[in-house]
């Protein structure tokens, strides 16, 4: 699905099925299969377990204290916010097949688009709605979960959504600043800008320009969002923000301790201490990435060097 250079001359059957696919792998198959299935109060320690494996981060926990109505919880606030995005699709005048589609693509951050350009054919306004979404699809489901309990002191005191929120800002800003003597005017430097980090970041692959042409800095910002992706318990990828978060903590305790051998420091995260299992969870997981990841850099340019040896050739 990700290969097809001409998305365009598929049938909308096509179109269709590949973006619902992602959309439903968004949020995960097995949380939808926790949120349908009947629950007959066996293996309760296993739907934990599935739930973990459909909510990656460094830590997961119960909405509230059955595992098929935490589930079932997540799936209903993914589906409205996928509602919501179509009804301000369909404002900006597309169609609703258009606008179910990338909605999908969007809520499930798979980004598969209905046009060879992806959204860069779209008015500014399909843009920039798809940009707001993009960011909120990458904030912890958890967090819209207390914003309906009204715990909205929980939701700004959560460190790693304020630490995506930062990330996101950050980069939005240098980018403008590198990239701004490529537009004509400051607010489409702002709309690419904002909506590139945002397709980046959640790992949807969302473009409404090719930010290949843009300066090393802003291209460089731009993978270093990529590896660390959005927030746990969100449909985007990567690391994820609790881990990175995590990470540098138990670097500076680490240091701190190297400094001073007889001082006690325990790790914690929106004031709670951190188990030492989650700790070494998360280096075990940036050791694996890490490790993969280069596998497959070597993999890659095994291939890159041979077609550049076979265009060489050709042009002898």
């Amino acid at each position: 699905s990700s290969i097809l250079s001409n998305v365009e001359a598929l049938s909308k059957g096509l179109l269709y099925w590949r973006s619902f696919s992602h959309w439903l792998g968004g949020m995960g198959v097995l949380v939808f299969l926790l949120a349908v299935a009947p629950g007959d109060g066996q293996g309760k320690g296993f739907t934990m377990h599935l739930l973990r494996a459909e909510s990656p981060g460094p830590n997961v926990g119960k909405l509230v204290p059955k595992m098929r109505k935490t589930a079932a919880i997540l799936y209903i606030i993914y589906i409205v916010m996928t509602v919501i995005n179509v009804i301000f699709l369909l404002c900006g005048g597309m169609s609703l097949f258009e606008a179910l589609c990338t909605a999908f693509g969007t809520a499930g951050t798979g980004g598969f688009g209905l046009k060879n350009d992806s959204l860069a054919s779209y008015s500014p306004y399909i843009q920039n709605v798809t940009t707001v979404f993009m960011f909120l699809f990458g904030i912890n489901f958890g967090c819209y979960y207390l914003l309906l309990l009204r715990q909205f002191r929980g939701v700004f005191k959560d460190e790693e959504l304020r630490v995506y929120i930062g990330v996101v800002i950050a980069a939005i800003v240098i980018i403008v600043l590198n990239i701004r003597s490529l537009y004509g005017t400051l607010e489409e430097t702002i709309r690419h800008a904002a909506f590139q980090v945002s397709s980046i970041i959640t790992t949807t692959g969302f473009a409404t320009t090719d930010f290949d042409l843009w300066p090393s800095l802003s291209k460089t910002v731009l993978l270093a969002l990529m590896v660390i992706g959005a927030c746990a318990g969100s449909t985007g990828g990567g690391i994820k923000v609790a881990r990175v978060l995590l990470l540098f903590k138990s670097l500076r305790r680490n240091i701190s301790q190297t400094l001073n051998p007889r001082k006690v420091m325990v790790v914690r995260n929106n004031g709670k201490a951190v188990s030492e299992s989650v700790l070494d969870n998360a280096n075990a997981y940036l050791a694996a990435y890490v490790v993969i990841m280069l596998v497959i850099i070597g993999i890659t340019s095994l291939f890159s060097s041979g077609d550049e040896q076979s265009d060489s050739d050709s042009l002898i």
